[in-house]
C-alpha cells in the first residue's frame, strides 16, 4: 500500500520504520521541510518550503499559531502535488508539532492518519515552571504554549491514531486523546548499541586515550542547558573532582539552546562554567562540543558512571542507549525516567535538585564499578526486552500500520 511519511525534519523518529516498510513492499513517500542530502532505502523523499514568514501585522500572541498554519499550508500544497501523481496513501505517519498535520485530511479524507504525539506543552512542572530557579512563566510565556497546543489539539482531533514513544509522554494529553493513543518508542538498535570490552576513544589533541576500566563520568545533552540539568551537573562537579582525584569528565554537547527560553545573555554553558570554574581542574573536565554518533556510542561503552539529569521533559534518545551500551547510570528521578529505570536494579536515581545525593552516587559508582557490574547488564536487558528496534518496536510499527 502506499504510506505517507511527515516530518518537517525528516526522518527525525521516522528513520527506521520508513525504510523497514518499504523493505516489505510498500510504496513510501516522505514529505519534509529542512532539506537534507541524506537518502534511505525505498523511500523517496519530497521537500517542501513555506512562501513567507510571519506576517508583519500578525498579533504576538497570534504568530506561533500562524507559523503553523504557513506550514500546515505548505505540507498540504506538496501533497495535493503527489495526489496529481497517483499517490494515494492508505496510511498518513506524520509529526505535527510543527502544524504540519493541519490540512492532510482535507487532501487525503479516505487516509488513516497516525500522528506521533511527542509532547503537549504545561504552563507549569514540565519544561516551564519546574525549575525555582527560573522565574514564574509570564502571560506571554503561557500564550505562546497556548498556542503551540492550538495546533496540536486540531492534530489531536483529526487523527484517528496517536502514538507516545513513553507512558508519561502519552499521559499528558488530554483525556479523550489519550484514549486512541498508544505508547510505542522508535526504538533503539541494540545491536549498534552495546557493551564493547575493547572501545576506546583517543583525543590525539590532548594527548589521551580512554578505554574501559579507566574512571570516566560522562554528560550528554543535544545542548547544555537546564532543561537537561547541565546547571545541576556542573554545581555537583567539584566535589566530585575533590573525592575522586584521578576521574576524567567528559561533557558533551552545544552551546545553542533547544529547549525553553534562552539566557539573557551569552550561552548556559559558559554560565554555569563559570560559576564553578575557580573549583574546577581544566587538564580533568573536557568539553568535547557535538560529537559524531560514533564518538558518542564509544564513551558509553567506556564510561564509568554517565549522569542524566532533565526535568518532566521528552525523554532522551541518549539515555536509553546509554544503558543498550552498558553504561552505568545516574538519573534525576522524574516522571520521563521513571517509565524506565528502577533505583537500584537498573539505574540509580537522585532528586533532580539534589547535588549532595548526586554527588555521592556518582562516587560511590565511580569507586566501586564492580559493584554495579550487575545493574549495567540488568540496564541493558531492560533496553534490550522493551525497545530494541528489530525485535520489538519495528514490528509494533507493522501492525499498527497494516491493519489499520
Amino acid at each position: 500500500m502506499d504510506v505517507l511519511f511527515v516530518h518537517q525534519n525528516f526522518p527525525g523518529q521516522f528513520r527506521h520504520v520508513a525504510p523497514f516498510l518499504a523493505a516489505r513492499g510498500h510504496r513510501v513517500v516522505a514529505l519534509g521541510m529542512n532539506r537534507t542530502d541524506e537518502t534511505l532505502p525505498g523511500v523517496k523523499i519530497l521537500w517542501y518550503g513555506v512562501k513567507r514568514g510571519n506576517g508583519k501585522d500578525v498579533h504576538p500572541l497570534a504568530r506561533e499559531f500562524e507559523s503553523k498554519v504557513l506550514r500546515g499550508e505548505a505540507c498540504a500544497q506538496a501533497a495535493v502535488q503527489l495526489q496529481k501523481q497517483g499517490f494515494s496513501p492508505r496510511v498518513i505517519v506524520c509529526h505535527p508539532g510543527w502544524g504540519e498535520a493541519m490540512y492532510l485530511k482535507a487532501v487525503f479524507p479516505d487516509a488513516r492518519l497516525i500522528c506521533l504525539m511527542e509532547y503537549y506543552y504545561r504552563v507549569r512542572g514540565q519544561e516551564m515552571g519546574f525549575d525555582p530557579e527560573f522565574p514564574v512563566p509570564s502571560l506571554d510565556d503561557e500564550a505562546r504554549l497556548q498556542a503551540k497546543n492550538a495546533n496540536l489539539l486540531l492534530a489531536m482531533e483529526a487523527m484517528d491514531v496517536g502514538i507516545a514513544a513513553t507512558p508519561w509522554q502519552a499521559s499528558r494529553l488530554p483525556a479523550w486523546a489519550q484514549a486512541k493513543t498508544q505508547v510505542l518508542h522508535e526504538g533503539i538498535d541494540t545491536d549498534e548499541v552495546a557493551p564493547d570490552p575493547a572501545a576506546q576513544v583517543g583525543l590525539p589533541d590532548r594527548g589521551i586515550t580512554m578505554r574501559p576500566g579507566d574512571e570516566v563520568l560522562t554528560f550528554v545533552a543535544r545542548n547544555l542547558e537546564p532543561v537537561r540539568g547541565y546547571h545541576v551537573f556542573m554545581r555537583t562537579l567539584p566535589r566530585i573532582l575533590r573525592e575522586r582525584p584521578n576521574v576524567r569528565v567528559f561533557i558533551i554537547g552545544g552551546d545553542g539552546v533547544s529547549y525553553g527560553a534562552k539566557p539573557d545573555e551569552g550561552g548556559f554553558r559558559q554560565r554555569y562554567l563559570s560559576e564553578v570554574a575557580s573549583e574546577l581542574d581544566p587538564a580533568r573536565v573536557h568539553f568535547m562540543g557535538q560529537v559524531s554518533r560514533q564518538v558518542f556510542l564509544r564513551m558509553m561503552q567506556i564510561t564509568r558512571c554517565h549522569v542524566y539529569l532533565t526535568y518532566p521533559f521528552v525523554l532522551s534518545w541518549s539515555m536509553l542507549e546509554a544503558m543498550s551500551a552498558g553504561a552505568p547510570l545516574v538519573a534525576s528521578r522524574t516522571a520521563p525516567v521513571l517509565d524506565v529505570v528502577r533505583d537500584g536494579e537498573n539505574g540509580r536515581l537522585v532528586d533532580f535538585f539534589d547535588r549532595d545525593a548526586l554527588a555521592d552516587a556518582v562516587v560511590d559508582m565511580l569507586a566501586r564499578p564492580e559493584a554495579y557490574d550487575a545493574m549495567r547488564r540488568e540496564a541493558r536487558r531492560t533496553v534490550v526486552e522493551h525497545y530494541d528496534l528489530r525485535q520489538v518496536c519495528l514490528p509494533a510499527y507493522a501492525r499498527l500500520i497494516e491493519g489499520g
